[in-house]
């Protein structure tokens, strides 16, 4: 017999041991009673074995029935709970959600989404992974995270990228420069001044980088810093001007503790995007939040 076949014959033995009686095994399995004694009987006859004999009351297990309920029992007990399971998997009551990504994406982007994931499933364990984008794409690819939000560009065909909102970057400076302020420098005259950028393996270093070199001109940073909030605090304590994302530092242009440098030349947008494995299904708990995000 198949291991299918073989499953079905367990299930009607469970049910009519649990019961004591065969037209309750079948009213639970919603098959015929003639069904029920032909299942039990193929599965005494594989055996070679007696499981039940008949009482006035209906069935009861012989000795060598009782061992072998003993085994079903747990089986199906284990298989109620993987059931169970699956269904709190399925309605997001359960489980675990591994994102990877920057320190700055998680503060100033994904947080209010994080929070809100939180708040509509509570059930669902929140597993952050901090890195460089190439640290998030070798996340990804060892299974230690189900999604990543990284900046673009991202050309790997083992990837799949969704892209998402778009970003700007800039250079900024506190009230040690405020002679600068409404000025518009050229790429010569910015690199007069101390530069402060992010680690070189950031995306947005990468590309800063580039444009420079675009115009014939090396960038060579005063100070590098590891995290966008030192990027920031450097700035406002007049270290130097430093290279950060528009939408991350508002609150700090606002109210004028900040401000930005104007260049002769523009610097191109960025996008972001949610990085998964190609051709690798997604759990609910992921699908959702990525549907979340956008």
């Amino acid at each position: 017999m198949s291991m299918a076949n073989n499953y079905e014959l367990y299930k009607v033995f469970y049910w009519a041991a649990k019961t004591g009686s065969l037209s309750q095994a079948a009213k639970a399995l919603y098959i015929t009673q003639p069904s029920v004694s032909h299942a039990i009987k193929q599965l005494e006859d594989s055996f070679g074995i007696t499981l039940f004999y008949r009482t006035s009351k209906g069935v009861s297990l012989t000795r060598e029935g009782s061992l072998l309920y003993s085994y079903i029992e747990q089986s199906q007990i284990f298989i109620s709970l993987a059931e169970e399971k699956m269904a709190a998997l399925k309605n997001l009551e359960s489980g675990e959600l591994r994102i990877g990504g920057s320190d700055s994406l998680f503060k100033h982007y994904l947080l209010p989404y994080l929070e809100e994931y939180h708040e509509k499933y509570p059930g669902i364990r929140l597993h952050l992974n901090h890195g460089t984008t190439p640290e998030v794409i070798t996340f990804l690819k060892e299974g230690r995270i189900d999604l990543g939000v990284v900046r673009m560009p991202i050309v790997d065909p083992q990837l799949e990228v969704r892209e998402s909102i778009q970003l700007q970057d800039c250079f900024v400076a506190g009230a040690r420069y405020e002679e600068l302020r409404n000025r518009k420098l050229t790429l010569s005259e910015l690199l007069e001044y101390p530069v402060i950028l992010f680690s070189r393996n950031s995306r947005a270093r990468m590309t800063i980088t580039e444009l420079f070199n675009s115009y014939g001109y090396k960038l060579k940073p005063e100070i590098e810093v590891g995290s966008v909030d030192l990027l920031i605090e450097f700035a406002r304590r007049g270290l130097g001007i430093s290279y950060v994302t528009r939408e991350f530092v508002s609150q700090e242009l606002e109210d004028g503790s900040l401000f930005e440098i104007q260049l002769d030349v523009e610097i191109p947008p960025s996008h972001l995007g949610t990085m998964i494995m190609r051709n690798m299904p997604l759990s609910v708990a992921a699908t959702r939040f990525i549907e979340m995000i956008g």
